[in-house]
C-alpha cells in the first residue's frame, strides 16, 4: 500500500490550526473577558467613591453634632421656657447677661481652677510614670493595663467608687482616724477642699491616658540619641532636656489639648461627688450650670446661652494652645 503525503502551500500552515480550534470550541462558549477592571463602576471617578464612603460619617455628623449646634444658637437667641409659652426672639440679651450673672461667674472661675489643676496633675504626673514605666517586661505591661483602667470607665462609677473613700464616714477619713487624727477633713463636705478634691478625682481618671501617650512618644525616640547623649557626657537630666522633652512635643500637645478641654466640660463628677455644693455653688462648673439652668429651671434659652459662650470659650482656648504648642513642635 502507497501512503500518499499532502503538502501544504507555505502561507497557509497557520489556516487550518485555526479552523481545527474554532471548530473544536462550542458555539456557544463564551468568550475569553479581560481581568482588567471595568470603568463603569466608578462613580464619578474618585469623587464619587469618596462620597459613597464618606456619606453614612457626614450624615452622623450632621445630625449629632452640627444640628444640635445650631439649634442650640437659635435657643439662645429667644427666651424659650417649655412651661411658659410663647418663644419669643430676645437676640444677644441672653448671652450680654451672662456676664452679670454671679452664679455663671462662680461657675466660670470654678471651670477655670478644675482645668488647670486637670492639666498640670495629669501632664506631670502621666510624664512621670510614663519614664517609670519605659521599660520591658512583663510587670512593666501590667501596671500600664492598670493605670489604664480608669480610663474605660464610666466617670459615674469612678464617682461613685470614689464618692465612697472620700466621705466623712468614709474609707479615708476611717484609716485617719485609727492612725490617730481624731478630726479628719471634710474632703467634700468643706467649701474649702471639695473644689479640689473634685478636681483630683477628674485628674485621677484622666491620668492613664496621658500615660499611654507619653509611653507612645518614649518608644518612639531613637535609641541612638541616648547613646550619643551619653557619649557626648550628657547625664541623665541633660538627656532628658536636650532629647527626651524635645522628641515629646506631640505627646505634649495630644494631652495638653485634651485635658484642657476635659477639664472644660466636666460634669458627671461634679453631679455625683458634691452636686455643685457644698454650698451655693462651690464647685459648680459650665456645664453643671447649663444642666441646672436648662432641666431645673426649665430656662432652655437662657441655658443655650451660656452653651453658646461655653462652646466659644473652649474653642478659643484650644485654638490658642493648639497653636502655640505646635510652634513649640517646629522649634524643638
Amino acid at each position: 500500500m502507497r501512503i500518499r503525503t499532502l503538502t501544504r502551500p507555505e502561507g497557509s500552515a497557520a489556516a487550518p490550526a485555526a479552523k481545527d480550534t474554532a471548530a473544536a470550541r462550542p458555539q456557544d462558549a463564551p468568550a475569553r473577558r479581560s481581568s482588567r477592571p471595568s470603568r463603569h463602576f466608578r462613580p464619578n471617578g474618585g469623587a464619587g467613591r469618596f462620597a459613597v464612603f464618606a456619606a453614612p460619617g457626614l450624615l452622623a455628623y450632621l445630625a449629632l453634632v452640627l444640628v444640635p449646634i445650631g439649634m442650640t444658637v437659635g435657643y439662645s437667641l429667644t427666651n424659650k421656657n417649655p412651661f411658659n409659652p410663647p418663644t419669643q426672639w430676645v437676640g444677644l440679651s441672653n448671652l450680654t447677661s451672662l456676664f452679670a450673672d454671679d452664679d455663671f461667674l462662680k461657675a466660670l472661675q470654678n471651670t477655670v481652677v478644675i482645668t488647670v489643676i486637670v492639666t498640670l496633675v495629669t501632664n506631670a504626673g502621666g510624664l512621670a510614670i510614663a519614664l517609670l514605666l519605659d521599660r520591658r517586661g512583663w510587670l512593666y505591661n501590667a501596671l500600664r493595663s492598670v493605670f489604664f483602667v480608669p480610663v474605660v470607665l464610666s466617670a459615674v462609677v469612678v464617682s461613685v467608687i470614689w464618692q465612697s473613700i472620700l466621705v466623712d464616714d468614709g474609707l479615708l477619713n476611717s484609716m485617719l482616724r485609727q492612725m490617730g487624727v481624731s478630726h479628719p477633713p471634710g474632703w467634700l463636705s468643706d467649701p474649702s477642699l471639695a473644689l479640689y478634691t473634685v478636681s483630683w478625682v477628674i485628674a485621677w481618671q484622666g491620668l492613664g491616658f496621658c500615660v499611654v501617650i507619653y509611653l507612645a512618644g518614649l518608644q518612639g525616640i531613637p535609641q541612638e540619641l541616648h547613646e550619643a547623649a551619653a557619649i557626648d557626657g550628657c547625664g541623665p537630666v541633660m538627656r532628658f532636656r536636650q532629647v527626651t522633652w524635645p522628641m515629646l512635643a506631640p505627646a505634649v500637645t495630644i494631652n495638653t489639648v485634651m485635658s484642657l478641654i476635659g477639664g472644660f466640660k466636666a460634669y458627671d463628677q461634679i453631679q455625683v461627688l458634691t452636686n455643685g455644693g457644698p454650698g451655693p455653688g462651690t464647685t459648680s462648673t459650665l456645664a453643671f450650670q447649663v444642666i441646672q439652668t436648662a432641666f431645673n429651671g426649665n430656662h432652655v434659652g437662657y441655658a443655650s446661652a451660656m452653651a453658646v459662650a461655653m462652646l466659644i470659650l473652649v474653642a478659643t482656648v484650644s485654638v490658642i494652645a493648639l497653636g502655640w504648642l505646635q510652634k513649640r513642635e517646629v522649634s524643638a
